[in-house]
């Protein structure tokens, strides 16, 4: 026999998981002879691509790893004392390996089913609590993007409580982050709000500001006491917001106790690597009066069916899907699974170890301090908590030498040179630091005595500064400080969510697919992980190498120019790409151009962002068949031909259909002076078959955390970079710190310079290892996918839309709605699902009362078939329901989720037997999942919010 020595392992096999003998099935049931005849049945003709795409030949995983050892040695690790919002930290192992690691967290989804959802909902309410009591504030949400984002989050939520309503200047003082002062620049421009730059000591506060916004500490290291400028705000109905550093707040007074309406800042030290910027979790809290305002998602308790303690996201009426062209915030801005690291960091360490942490990290400062000083050295900073500010004159080039030969990084300003102390240095560092600033002055540190200066440390925080009141007070934070103990919480939590690892979730619009292992290992690799966002560009070389790449390919991909990596999310991609255009028409003397024509069937991201970037919304009627109506388009791109911004188009269409006018749509828009804005939501039905540029869009948003395989973590993080055609490239982000820009470039929408640069690194693994006939061939498996689930489900449910040649895209919507004649609601079949071991699909959207199916690419035909058993078994529940066989309030849909104690519980006393309610069909019972708590309560939760962790006994007597 012939042995194949040449043989090497596709990753493509791995990822995309229907077999020969599967397809071969899949392809009968729905009547197609190929794959390939599918395909031509479903995408039009005059858009498919007519060559391959130009990507380099796909990797094995073992040798894309190897590889890419090879590319991070290009980083080079030094140690970072720059500061300016991000620092190097200790991740407990614990945390790392169980939570940053671990699929049964990473690969979860955002938790709107919360019955499934309760770990990541107690772990994200840990997060609020730690947040509330550090910063004195009565209520926090769940994480936003960064903590320059979230300035600008706060800047929109004072605007939009102003009393006064000419009031349009907010003040920013002058000691701001560089990179927050850029965004705060962005996103007040579409809304001629005034950026006043100043001094806070001197700022002349008037009636014409409606709000302000201050660092603590400060840029500079300095801790100023604002409680007097925090008065004077207030008599001048000026609302205030502080940017705080987490650390801190375990030694200073909390801004809740002086007067701050707003706090937020970074909870990147909270046990969360730099990752060249990202991802992290920022926090956000306010005053409880404020609640209904507060951007982003709320954690809140409420009481199951069974009248028992349970979470779920608060307040959801706030979402942008109700709020649309309204929206001032835009929901999709979490960061989930980096909260819940945060979070679980506090429950590690508890209020002991964060405060003796945060000692440890003054105390070491304030030696560093003393013992410059006594070299000679000018140390600026009067009082401070983490940061020395040196004034080094002529001796800054030296230093600067020095720390270079030290493999150091310090902070410079002109001639002044700034040193951030973090939890891993140690005293051994402070002194290697403290041997070169000697060196420079001609000295060494034998003309110090040493000991001394270390007897005498003392705080540098006055009296008045300093924090005098209890944190991190509940039991949760004071529980579990042993490995063992800490462990078992996590896997605790872990059990109760349903995640990747249970079954499939298929997600219309979400595109929950495979995130292999092998993308993720190189996310916690030191050589990327521990790298500052600002550390010299000769230092990045992997990274740059990497971004390089990635730029490439998704241009090839989109059929672009350029791309910019900057955006953290979907919607910050959307809001981006929306202000590249409005550059554009601007540099051109069409500043006039603010009218964005936007589908009724949009996602609700896509009006969010358009008002965000100062756009009038025109929404474009839809037809029978769910497809925009051309006549209205046109009717509209003529009316506003002299105002018309762009077109906001989702494509395939937000209904799971490759629409045929897509190429005249688009032709229409630029005849009428407007730019295309591809919402890249539905890539997954995109890549390797066609593209935004063939059907004429001039910009689009990946979201990577889609189509290109990075998890969604529970809520986010997630990409959106935004790929241009050429005449736009000019206009692409810049950043204030980091020189990435064009002379056109639009001010950042990110707080780092590339984003959340280290979870790239999973997109650039997926491409390589996939090349271009993988990543068609999952393409057209995603289509493969969905058709056969469409052919299995449409004599049970309704298929709402498909093609001129009855295919749909990678999803579907099925229509529940006649089920509500007979008292079924689509959230019933939801929640019922969950006793069949199944995630819910998108719930109704973009229809009410639908649910939209997305399996993927990575989902094998006998997981698909599970999942069409279960929904064709609901759908004969119904009709028991219909034909009266089974009464319509007492039924497994209405009772559904059905609990582990309600189904072991002494008393039955339902029209069903037990084994129907928790075991409906034989495989359940290999792959049974139960959920939590039972049906949760969203009225009791509104009217009752608790957005803190309470004590249990105390809850469980309120709610007697």
């Amino acid at each position: 026999m012939k042995l194949n020595i040449d043989y090497q392992e596709k990753f493509e096999q791995r990822h995309i998981a229907p077999n020969e003998q599967d397809t071969a099935k899949m392809l009968e049931t729905i009547s197609a002879d190929s794959v390939d005849q599918l395909i031509e049945q479903t995408v039009p003709a005059n858009i498919r691509l007519k060559k391959v795409l130009d990507l380099p030949r796909a990797k094995s995983e073992a040798d894309y790893l190897n590889d890419l050892k090879q590319v991070a040695s290009k980083n080079k690790v030094f140690k970072s004392y720059i500061g300016q919002g991000y620092h190097d930290v200790i991740v407990p192992g614990v945390i790392q390996r169980n939570i940053l690691e671990n699929p049964g967290w990473y690969t979860q989804y955002t938790p709107y089913q919360a019955e499934i959802s309760q770990g990541r909902l107690q772990a994200l309410l840990n997060f609020q609590t730690m947040v509330a009591d550090l910063t004195g504030m009565e209520i926090a949400n769940a994480s936003l993007l960064d903590e320059g984002t979230a300035a600008a989050e706060a800047m929109f939520m004072q605007y939009s409580l102003r009393k006064n309503e000419n009031a349009k200047i907010f003040f920013v003082s002058e000691e701001v982050l560089p990179q927050t002062i850029d965004i705060l620049k962005t996103r007040s421009a579409p809304y001629g709000i005034e950026i006043l730059i100043g001094n806070h000591r001197k700022a002349e506060l008037n009636e014409d500001m409606f709000g302000a916004i201050v660092q603590y500490p400060a840029g500079t290291g300095e801790v100023y006491n604002y409680s007097d400028f925090a008065l004077k705000a207030h008599e001048k109905g000026i609302k205030l917001t502080v940017i705080a550093d987490i650390m801190s707040l375990a030694l200073l007074s909390p801004p809740g106790e002086w007067g701050a309406d707003i706090v937020l800042g970074s909870s990147q030290r909270f046990g969360v690597p730099m990752g060249f910027g990202g991802p992290h979790a920022a926090f956000f809290a306010t005053k409880e009066e404020y609640k209904r305002s507060l951007p982003g998602r709320i954690i809140g308790v409420t009481i199951d069916s069974a009248g028992n303690y349970a979470l779920r996201m608060a307040l959801q009426t706030r979402e942008q899907h109700i709020r649309r062209d309204k929206a001032t915030s835009n929901i999709c801005t979490a960061q989930a699974l980096l909260a819940i690291m945060s979070g679980m960091y506090a429950v590690y360490h508890g209020p002991k170890g964060i405060k003796l942490i945060a000692e440890r990290i003054h105390g070491l400062t304030v030696f560093l301090a003393s013992a410059l000083e006594n070299l000679g050295y000018k140390q600026e900073n009067k009082n401070f908590f983490d940061t020395v500010k040196l004034e080094l004159g002529d001796l800054i080039d030296p230093i600067h030498a020095e720390a270079l030969n030290n493999e150091v990084n310090l902070h410079y300003i002109g001639s002044s040179v700034s040193i951030t102390i973090d939890e891993t240095t140690s005293t051994e560092d402070v002194m290697t630091l403290i041997r070169f600033f000697a060196k420079v002055k001609g000295k060494t540190i034998h003309d110090l005595d040493i000991d001394n200066l270390k007897s005498i440390v003392r705080s540098q925080i006055p009296e008045e500064l300093k924090r005098k009141s209890a944190f991190l007070t509940h039991p949760i934070f004071n529980s579990h400080h042993s490995e063992h103990e800490m462990l078992r919480y996590i896997k605790s939590l872990e059990a109760k969510d349903l995640s990747l690892c249970h079954s499939m979730i298929a997600l219309g619009s979400c595109t929950m697919k495979l995130n292999a292992t092998t993308e993720m290992v190189p996310v916690t690799w030191a050589e990327f992980s521990k790298i500052h966002p600002f550390a010299p560009a000769d230092q990045v070389g992997g990274y740059m190498q990497i971004f390089d790449e990635l730029n490439k390919w998704l241009s090839e991909i989109t059929g672009f120019a350029a791309m910019s990596l900057q955006p953290n999310s979907g919607a910050q991609g959307e809001y981006a790409g929306l202000m590249v255009i409005r550059a554009y028409h601007s540099d051109r003397g069409d500043a006039q151009r603010n009218v964005a024509l936007i589908p009724s069937s949009a996602h609700g991201t896509n009006p969010a962002s358009a008002a965000m970037a100062g756009m009038k919304i025109v929404i474009v009627k839809c037809d029978e068949r769910g497809n925009i109506d051309v006549a209205d388009l046109k009717a509209k791109a003529e009316e506003h031909a002299s105002d018309l911004s762009c077109l906001m188009v989702t494509y395939p269409s937000t209904h799971g259909v490759f629409e045929e006018s897509i190429v005249e749509i688009c032709e229409i828009i630029h005849h009428n002076g407007g730019q295309v804005y591809m919402d890249g939501a539905n890539m997954n039905a995109q890549v390797g078959l066609t593209s935004p540029a063939t059907i004429g869009a001039d910009v689009c948003h990946l979201n990577l955390h889609k189509t290109f395989c990075i998890p969604h973590g529970g809520g986010g993080p997630g990409m959106g970079p935004i790929g241009v055609a050429k005449h736009l490239v000019p206009y692409l982000p810049g950043h204030a710190v980091v020189n990435i820009g064009n002379s056109k470039s639009i001010s950042a929408v990110s707080s780092a310079p590339w984003g959340s640069a280290s979870i790239l690194l999973i997109s650039h693994a997926y491409i390589a290892m996939m090349g271009a006939e993988g990543l068609t061939n999952a393409t057209k498996y995603a289509i493969l996918n969905a058709n056969y689930i469409k052919s299995r489900l449409e004599s049970s449910y309704p298929v709402l839309y498909s093609g001129s040649q009855g295919r749909c895209a990678h999803e579907m919507i099925l229509d529940c709605r006649a089920f509500k004649n007979f008292g079924i609601e689509v959230t019933d079949i939801a929640k019922r699902l969950m006793d069949y071991g199944f995630h819910a699909p998108t719930v109704s959207f973009p229809v009410a009362g639908t649910v939209m199916i997305e399996p993927t690419e990575s989902e094998p035909k006998h997981e698909l078939d599970r999942f069409c058993d279960a929904m064709i078994a609901i759908r004969e529940e119904i009709a028991e329901v219909e034909s009266g066989q089974i009464d319509k309030t007492d039924n497994p849909l209405k009772n559904a989720p059905h609990t582990s104690s309600v189904v072991t519980s002494d008393a039955w006393g339902h029209p069903y037997s037990r084994k129907k309610a928790a075991f409906p069909l034989p495989y359940v019972s290999a792959y049974k999942f139960w959920p939590s708590v039972g049906r949760v309560n969203d009225t009791y939760g509104d009217r009752t919010l608790v957005c803190s962790c309470p004590p249990v006994e105390s809850y469980a007597e309120e709610t007697v």
